[in-house]
């Protein structure tokens, strides 16, 4: 399958090589398109590979070559980057949003949107022709694609609108990140909740002596 990935930063570049790894063609998206950092990607990925399935441009060459799109940008600059990756790239596309409205300018973080809205939210609104699912937020990098990680399994959770949409972004994660515990929260709404968690996760970190940790459900035994 042929995917986009819109952000060179960590999660980005560690969604994307997990995909290529899966056999995916993927391209990763930045501003230039050349971006220094999603060229190193791409060389890196295709040094010993046989086919060359990483590829590089801008928002909107990767917007347009993607099936399915992957935004990994900062959540600040997630609605700008998603305007330059434009809305006929993004139309009738799945869009799995990582993104968090965080504001980093003080040690203990806050949200720029919360409450009474949601990144996630917002991204649907402006792209109505778009299926935009939240999902994958809540957790590092390396867990996203990898919870075996972790001494348990643990819990990742999708917001959306669409229920096919969902139910693809539910495939994605069991069949290509081996996610087993999947909760559906529901409408694009709960992005608030679990946009709101990853004030939580930055308490939890400060005490956490490493960034490999997540949360699971654990339900009444009756």
């Amino acid at each position: 399958m042929k995917i986009g990935v819109l952000g060179t930063g960590t999660v980005g570049q560690t969604i994307a090589s997990k995909l290529v790894h899966l056999g995916h063609e993927v391209m990763m998206g930045a501003r230039d398109a050349a971006n220094p950092k999603a060229v190193e990607w791409a060389n890196k990925e295709n040094h010993d590979a046989i086919q060359k399935h990483a590829l590089f441009g801008t928002f909107a060459n990767a917007a347009e070559f993607g099936e399915i799109i992957f935004n990994c940008t900062l959540g600040t600059a997630s609605l700008d980057a998603l305007t330059l990756a434009g809305a006929s790239n993004l139309k009738g596309k799945i869009l799995i949003d990582t993104s968090n409205p965080l504001d980093y300018s003080t040690d203990s973080w806050s949200l720029t949107v919360c409450n009474t809205d949601s990144l996630g939210e917002q991204i649907q609104r402006q792209f109505p022709d778009t299926f935009v699912v939240k999902s994958l937020n809540t957790i590092n990098a390396d867990v996203m694609v990898n919870p075996t990680r972790l001494a348990e399994m643990t819990d990742v959770f999708v917001s959306g609108n669409d229920p096919d949409a969902k139910a693809m972004v539910i495939k994605i994660l069991r069949e290509w990140f081996g996610w087993k515990h999947i909760i559906d929260l529901g409408d694009i709404t709960t992005s608030r909740g679990v946009e709101m968690y990853v004030i939580l996760w930055r308490s939890f970190r400060k005490v956490v002596s490493s960034y490999q940790f997540n949360i699971k459900l654990v339900r009444s035994a009756q």
